[in-house]
């Protein structure tokens, strides 16, 4: 029996969920810039300037990293854990300083009423991705999975 550390169905599985999860989360952030420049203000680590610029930043690399680990773009996953580890340095922190504010993670919410708990919750979730990651890059030692190049995806398969 093949073990599902080798399994190729469920290393597309994952990257395909995570990256379906980003680029979902970047794309409603840069649906509304402004309120996710107000979530991010309310975190009180950047100026109301930089604020604005992380509130289309972000989103853009959430989008760019979801998109390129869906097509197992080199370098997608280091970016993804990377967002992930800040993401959740930062929902520590907020946690520290007893902030009991959303997140902004899938945007911002229309109703405060239905906004998730708080930092808690999101950190939890970023945990759960974070053991996604993880499981990718174990399934790619185990398997032997190799990423694909950019230039790797516009040459013809011989």
């Amino acid at each position: 029996m093949k073990s599902p550390l080798a399994s190729k169905p469920i290393y597309i599985a994952i990257r395909v969920i995570l990256g379906l999860l980003f680029v979902y989360a970047g794309m409603l952030k840069l649906m509304n810039p402004g309120g996710f420049a107000v979530t991010i203000n309310i975190y009180g680590l950047v100026s109301w300037r930089m604020a604005g610029f992380l509130s289309y930043a972000i989103p853009t690399v959430e989008v760019l990293s979801g998109l390129a680990l869906i097509f197992d773009l080199r370098g997608a996953l280091s970016v993804i854990v990377a967002q992930l580890l800040v993401f959740m340095a930062i929902l520590v922190y907020a946690l520290h300083i007893g902030l009991d504010a959303d997140c902004g993670c899938f945007g911002t919410p229309k109703n405060t009423d239905n906004a998730p708990s708080g930092p808690l919750l999101a950190l939890v979730r970023d945990g759960f991705m974070l053991a996604g990651c993880g499981l990718l890059y174990l399934q790619r030692r185990v398997a032997g999975f190799r990423p694909n190049s950019l230039t790797g995806l516009f040459k013809a398969k011989r």
